[in-house]
């Protein structure tokens, strides 16, 4: 049994990973703005007075970090729009939903 390879060819054996990234680097930075985002969201909370103007900022940035997660960690970023939009478009109804029945519960303490 001959195990030489000519130079090049795949080597089970002897084989030795290049050191490529493949795509680390992305990723790094990604965290690196998530984790921005994180404490610029933590010296509001401790900063600011509990307000509806603090709980909007808070949904904003957080609405920014799941997009850089979905975008980055679970790869939607590269993938077709029909894929993409199979995920948005039923978050915005669901979100869309959860708004309007929090709206009309708050009414029945306001009826009473």
């Amino acid at each position: 049994m001959e195990f030489y390879t000519k130079p090049g060819d795949y080597d089970p054996i002897n084989y030795i990973p290049h050191g490529e990234s493949h795509g680390t680097k992305e990723l790094w930075r990604t965290f690196w703005i998530l984790l921005g985002i994180t404490i610029f969201d933590f010296i509001i909370y401790f900063v600011m007075p509990a307000s509806g103007y603090r709980n909007l900022i808070f949904i904003f940035f957080g609405i920014v970090k799941a997009y850089f997660i979905v975008g980055a960690f679970m790869h939607l970023k590269y993938e077709k729009i029909n894929l993409a939009l199979i995920i948005l478009v039923p978050t915005v109804f669901i979100v869309g939903l959860i708004m309007g029945l929090l709206y009309e519960g708050s009414a029945l303490s306001h009826i009473k």
